[in-house]
């Protein structure tokens, strides 16, 4: 299978249809906040000319203003990563942001993103993002520090896995306007949620297949991960089954990680 192939399998199989489905009722929501600005029909007739709708008007006209403000917060979380977070470079941990070099032409991204090492206040915690122009990842010190000195295939995944998101276009300004009003909504925004991480998993291990620990360190906690069983862990994940932890999981952001493990293991992209 040529790379190009490959790559394209790097997307879980249900993220696609149900972002389409997203984007569809977010357009749904955009349409009436719009209509029930301009019309008004659904308040009763003493209200209609009254200060009260106006107010009303206004208040849903100002939803609008998501978008514009998406922008800003953008611009400034890029700002202020930049102004309290260090960047890596070929003489910042050089080992580290040429990983990031390799990766970025590994995965086919137009742009090599901008790693930040930043403090995290004890968080193992991880995140990538955009700004105009800019692709960038910030790893918090105690997850950096963690697997930088005890495993760095671990690292490698996290890298990958942060990367994958760019890739993916998961922090793409025209992805994020595309779900702006439908990503709030309770369960299904955490549903769509979930799906990202499955899929950008599964790019952490197609450039660190040996990294399992990127998934360990996150189950077991600071210190711990070069001393679990991984194979232990894996079938842990398969056992995870049942009403409770289905209920469980739909306020979650982030899927179980005993079960990305367990899915990225039985797809064979984990070593």
């Amino acid at each position: 299978m040529s790379q190009d192939k490959t790559r394209r399998t790097l997307r879980t199989r249900g993220e696609m249809p149900f972002f389409v489905f997203m984007v569809v009722l977010n357009v749904l929501i955009v349409v009436g906040i719009i209509r029930a600005a301009t019309v008004l029909t659904w308040l009763p007739d003493k209200v209609t000319d009254t200060a009260w709708a106006d107010a009303i008007r206004w208040a849903l006209i100002a939803l609008l203003l998501l978008v514009p403000a998406l922008i800003v917060i953008r611009e400034t979380q890029r700002a202020s990563t930049r102004g309290t977070a260090v960047e890596l470079s070929p003489s910042q941990f050089p080992e580290i942001y040429e990983t990031a070099e390799d990766f970025a032409s590994e995965l086919g991204l137009r742009r090599r993103p901008d790693i930040f090492l930043a403090n995290g206040n004890g968080a193992l915690n991880a995140f990538a993002a955009q700004a105009t122009g800019h692709d960038y990842v910030v790893l918090s010190n105690e997850l950096f520090a963690n697997l930088y000195h005890g495993n760095r295939e671990g690292l490698r995944f996290i890298l990958g896995h942060e990367m994958g998101h760019i890739r993916l276009s998961h922090v793409a300004l025209w992805y994020q306007i595309a779900v702006a009003y439908s990503q709030p909504i309770p369960i299904l925004g955490q549903l769509l949620s979930r799906l990202r991480e499955y899929s950008a998993d599964r790019n952490g291990a197609y450039v660190a297949p040996d990294g399992a620990a990127g998934l360990v360190v996150l189950a077991s906690g600071r210190h711990t991960e070069t001393d679990v069983n991984v194979k232990e862990l894996v079938e842990q994940g398969r056992r995870l089954r049942g009403f409770w932890v289905w209920l469980a999981q739909l306020p979650r952001s982030h899927p179980y990680t005993v079960r990305r493990l367990e899915r990225l293991t039985a797809h064979g992209l984990l070593k």
